[in-house]
């Protein structure tokens, strides 16, 4: 996968972490001197961030081998990213550089799990990212596999309860038609919070309904319903999916699961190592 940063976004993350330089590295060490480190794995994860920490250590005049790319998955032990450079290029990026690797993986490596337990049902997940980790979020969810429901406001239509409450005058049919006529490019998507509310979509053919916190069986018993009435409305659950869960939803007839429990995954644990040259 590409770096999906800029060189500016890049920076900043050493600007923050290192506005003045390294005081500890300038009293102590020959910051002249050249030296070489590695970022390996301490458990098997799904690899996400390496492009960036790679640039990240081009940009301060470092050499680098990366040996794994993101979307891999690398075992205890692997090594991924192997650097050298000045002392105190790579004590100032060594922090910025595993903090990013190990919180990206961590997302990375919590998506695939889910994808995994997901079997054949598609996974995709949400638009509520950690604010200010929308561009690593995207790439760290694709890297483990799964697609994005929504990049933003822009590029999707999803009808919530809150848009139909001042919609009252449409019924389920001349609202699905406006929509397609209007944008017939787009894929109206309905959320619905109610199995009658659901099944009053359904019979309108709505292409696709974001069940919002809706049980196991009440998924299968519209499941049943489109089945029963020759309906080929999307089923996707949203709301509290997640990795315990998710073969439940799956088996009861849910045709896509909706989620962001990835961005809130543990971090992946990285082992940074220097060496004299």
């Amino acid at each position: 996968m590409q770096c999906v940063l800029s060189d500016e976004q890049l920076m900043q993350l050493l600007r923050d972490d290192v506005p003045f330089g390294d005081l500890t590295t300038e009293l102590l060490l020959n910051t002249d001197q050249p030296i070489s480190m590695t970022y390996a794995a301490r458990q098997t994860m799904t690899l996400c961030g390496v492009e960036e920490i790679a640039r990240l250590f081009e940009l301060r005049g470092a050499n680098v081998d990366v040996c794994a790319l993101s979307g891999q998955t690398v075992e205890t032990g692997d090594v991924f990213l192997k650097v050298t450079g000045p002392t105190d290029t790579l004590f100032a990026v060594w922090k910025v550089a595993q903090i990013l690797v190990e919180w990206a993986s961590g997302v990375a490596s919590a998506t695939r799990k889910l994808v995994t337990a997901a079997g054949h049902v598609p996974v995709v997940c949400t638009r509520k990212q950690n604010p200010g980790t929308k561009i690593l979020s995207v790439k760290a969810v694709k890297a483990g596999g799964a697609g994005i429901h929504r990049l933003g406001l822009s590029e999707s239509i999803l009808v919530f309860a809150e848009h139909r409450q001042f919609l009252n005058e449409l019924s389920p049919e001349v609202l699905l038609q406006q929509l397609r006529r209007q944008s017939p490019e787009h894929l109206p998507v309905v959320e619905v919070h109610t199995v009658d509310d659901a099944k009053m979509w359904i019979d309108a053919s709505a292409p696709v309904l974001q069940m919002d916190k809706f049980t196991v069986q009440q998924v299968a018993e519209l499941a049943e319903y489109c089945q029963m009435h020759h309906k080929q409305t999307t089923l996707a659950v949203a709301g509290g999916v997640n990795l315990q869960n998710a073969p439940d939803y799956v088996r009861a007839g849910a045709d896509l699961i909706v989620t962001s429990s990835p961005y809130h995954a543990q971090p992946m644990d990285v082992q940074v190592r220097f060496y004299a040259e």
